[in-house]
Formats: structure tokens, sequence, C-alpha cells
């Protein structure tokens, strides 16, 4: 059974999450949720269990752990940012994402 990648992302605002679901929207996944706290972001990666979490820098490496063993893109961060897996910027953040290795394991439902 195939099923569509998730995105979840989280930012530290209300307008900054709005921006970076503008720049993760495609066709190619769906985006869920959406977090503006470590603490939010924890709980609705347990809720959505998605594939990719987008998370903006201020957010910190807390955010990050907070993502757990999901791959993580860390939008407008230095390279080598703890725990991404890569960083991007707002308009290369759906190349980004498409960059990532693809899931492996048992398809989750």
């Amino acid at each position: 059974m195939c099923r569509a990648l998730r995105v979840l992302c989280a930012a530290p605002t209300a307008e900054r999450l709005s921006a970076l679901r503008r720049a993760a929207v495609s066709a190619s996944w769906e985006l869920v949720g959406g977090a503006t706290s470590a603490d939010e972001l924890a709980a609705q990666v347990g809720e959505w269990d998605p594939d990719v979490v987008v998370v903006d820098a201020p957010l910190g490496p807390d955010a990050v752990r907070s993502a757990g063993d999901r791959r993580v893109v860390v939008v407008d961060a230095e390279p080598g940012f703890a725990g991404a897996h890569a960083v991007a910027s707002l308009e290369s953040l759906r190349s980004a994402v498409l960059g990532l290795p693809p899931p492996v394991g048992p398809v989750r439902s």
C-alpha cells in the first residue's frame, strides 16, 4: 500500500509557521499539523507520525530532538546544524525535502 509522504512544519510564531507551510506545500506530499514550540512539535510528531519534519532554525536543537527519528530539514540554519538531515532556505525547501532518502521499513498506516 502506498501513501503520501507526510511533512510537519514547526516555527516559533504563527506568521513564520504560515511562511514555512507556504514554502513547503507540494503535490508530492501531504502537509500535516503545524507547531509553534518544541513541546507542541513533540506532541504532533506522536499524533501525525510525519515522515519529514521541517524546523525553523530559531526553534533550536530542542525542536530538532523533538522530531525523534524523523528526517529533519532545518530552515535558515548554518550547515551542520545539530540533528539536521538537511539545511535549506525557504526557496530551496521543497528541493531539500525531495532530496532526502525515502522512508524505509514497513508502511505505517
